[in-house]
């Protein structure tokens, strides 16, 4: 893979990550609807317009939120079809309205406060596994509200994949 396919996947995945991040699709357990909260159509409505953007076939969202589109083959390629799926709603655990992600760039493994909770914090010590994360950029949320990442990261991924093919 070459350095500007490299740089524009950074780069896309980022954008649309931090542009779902803010999309509250809080869950409800007690809705007994699906999706469980309406606010999660704004996920799915953007996402299908977006697909069509990239020239997926048939794109659409179902009343049940559930996002669906084809991308093509490419021409002379015979391969099997392959399923990126992904789920939209976050957990009712946390506010997931007024979402403000914060990116730690070039992290050196300090200790990783939260503007809207001082008591919050995040250390190495606590989650060593941050050590493996030297240099990386991080992003978290403020501290007031879940960011979301499980799976808007998840969907950000499938829909830069889907950019590039």
């Amino acid at each position: 893979m070459n350095d500007s396919l490299k740089d524009f996947m950074r780069d896309d995945v980022l954008e649309r990550f931090l542009r779902y991040a803010a999309i509250d699709t809080m869950s409800s357990e007690t809705s007994g609807e699906h999706p469980s909260t309406a606010s999660q159509f704004d996920l799915a409505n953007l996402l299908s317009e977006e697909m069509k953007a990239l020239g997926l076939e048939d794109a659409e969202v179902d009343h049940f939120g559930y996002v669906y589109g084809t991308l093509p083959a490419t021409e002379g390629v015979a391969a099997p079809p392959v399923t990126f799926c992904a789920h939209l709603d976050t957990s009712p655990s946390e506010p997931g309205k007024d979402v403000k992600p914060r990116l730690i760039e070039d992290y050196q493994g300090e200790e990783i406060t939260f503007p809207d909770d001082k008591a919050l914090r995040l250390t190495t010590l606590d989650s060593p596994e941050l050590t493996l994360y030297r240099g990386d950029t991080i992003i978290t949320a403020s501290g007031a509200t879940l960011l979301g990442a499980d799976d808007k990261a998840g969907i950000a991924e499938i829909m830069t994949a889907l950019a590039v093919l």
